[in-house]
């Protein structure tokens, strides 16, 4: 494809880049309010617009659920803008102040990264989200999402675009990829030179495609087969709750639980009352469980490797924490991971030894959101190493700069 139209519309959004990047944080605060005050005076019509396509849509699932907006929706989008813009700086923050021996005064702080590119399907909070993070950082916001929610994207878009340009700052500093095709994403996804950094929030076939194609540095938004482990020291009613929330409250997104695995200990008085308090919910079982819920579908080995996003549950019953953490090693994806037990000693062993973005202990993995965490709200989960890991909110936007001031030392 011709990849002009793209080029030339990225290196608006860099020069724009320049700019976000110099304004002052009273100039940042009032753009993010702006936009909060537009989207809640004009939801009616962002609502009207999402309406339209929600019955084009012509599916149902976790994909008709990532794009329908509604007024508990919209609130959330507002709040998280508010509280975004509430935030401290997160730009020109100082850190590592020392004095060399030979007079140099070195430190370093905190600065935008630039463009940030991404790359997402359906949820046109996103687009609101992800620009609110970018402003409010110094950064631009280059978006690229999915022809389903289009016209959703752009009208939240179009309110950023007039608050730029109303705070005196280029509307570019928010800008939305127009042409949907699948060539159109992998040419962004090569957008060298304009992009600094990209991030994919998305299913498997994207995450393959940004791996393949990608020529600029990215963060992985990856999968989310996340576990829940019922200890033999666990409260059954507060674990009852804990799953029926992790598994039911919002099953189509990354931090819904996938499989949950009982102690042998707790098994046999546990399992029966799982699968009654989550009738909606097909269990599949191994061996052990099956053995306990005989009508359960049998699970697979794919099972365990599955994110489902929706109304299925795996189940294994382990012997011992031990080999609850094995399981978890073979099988997650590095999202989050909970266990669920009243003896610190295990639960001390998981926060150390499971490997993921984010553990946690006695609490539902639907906690693992930006918003929840308190960053107000977030560009993607990351579960991989380098630079951010886990909900990335402002701070993750940036990087650290070395200053080094001296009186005319030389080497």
């Amino acid at each position: 494809m011709d990849t002009t139209a793209l080029r030339t519309q990225g290196d608006a959004v860099r020069a724009a880049a320049r700019q976000l990047a110099l304004a002052s944080d009273a100039v940042r605060q009032a753009v993010l309010r702006r936009v909060a005050s537009d989207l809640e005076d004009r939801r009616a019509e962002l609502l009207a617009v999402n309406q339209e396509e929600v019955r084009a849509y012509g599916d149902d699932g976790a994909g008709l659920d990532r794009l329908v907006l509604n007024d508990a929706r919209v609130d959330a989008m507002v709040s998280a803008l508010r509280e975004i813009a509430d935030a401290p700086d997160p730009l020109f923050e100082s850190f590592d102040h020392d004095v060399r021996p030979n007079g140099l005064r070195v430190e370093r702080v905190r600065v935008p990264l630039g463009v940030i590119g991404v790359v997402y399907e359906n949820r046109p909070n996103v687009t609101s989200d992800v620009a609110g993070l970018c402003v409010r950082s110094g950064n631009a916001a280059f978006l690229r999402g999915s022809s389903s929610a289009m016209r959703s994207n752009q009208f939240i878009v179009d309110r950023w675009r007039e608050a730029l340009v109303g705070a005196g700052l280029p509307a570019d500093g928010v800008a939305m990829v127009q042409d949907p095709s699948h060539d159109a994403a992998v040419a962004f996804m090569q957008l060298s030179g304009v992009l600094d950094c990209l991030i994919p929030r998305g299913g498997p076939r994207l995450i393959a495609a940004m791996r393949e194609h990608a020529r600029v540095p990215y963060v992985l938004d990856g999968d989310g087969n996340c576990h829940i482990f019922v200890d033999d020291t666990a409260q059954l009613d507060q674990a009852l709750a804990i799953v029926e929330n992790a598994k039911t409250s919002r099953p189509g997104v990354c931090n819904a639980v996938e499989t949950v695995l009982v102690h042998r200990g707790i098994a046999g008085e546990f399992l029966p009352r799982l699968a009654q308090r989550l009738g909606s919910v097909e269990l599949r079982v191994d061996q052990r469980a099956a053995a306990i819920l005989p009508d359960a579908r049998r699970a697979t080995e794919d099972d365990f490797a599955r994110e489902f996003l929706g109304l299925i549950l795996a189940v294994k019953v382990v012997d011992s924490l031990d080999e609850a953490i094995e399981h978890v090693a073979r099988y997650g994806t590095g999202h989050s991971e909970a266990i669920l037990t009243q003896d610190p000693d295990h639960a001390d062993a998981w926060v150390r030894r499971v490997d993921a973005a984010a553990v946690l202990v006695n609490a539902s993995t639907r906690f693992i959101d930006g918003g929840e965490l308190g960053l107000g709200a977030e560009v993607g989960i990351s579960t991989q190493k380098l630079h951010a890991r886990g909900p990335m909110g402002l701070r993750e936007l940036t990087c650290l700069k070395w200053v080094v001031r001296g009186e005319g030392q030389i080497r």
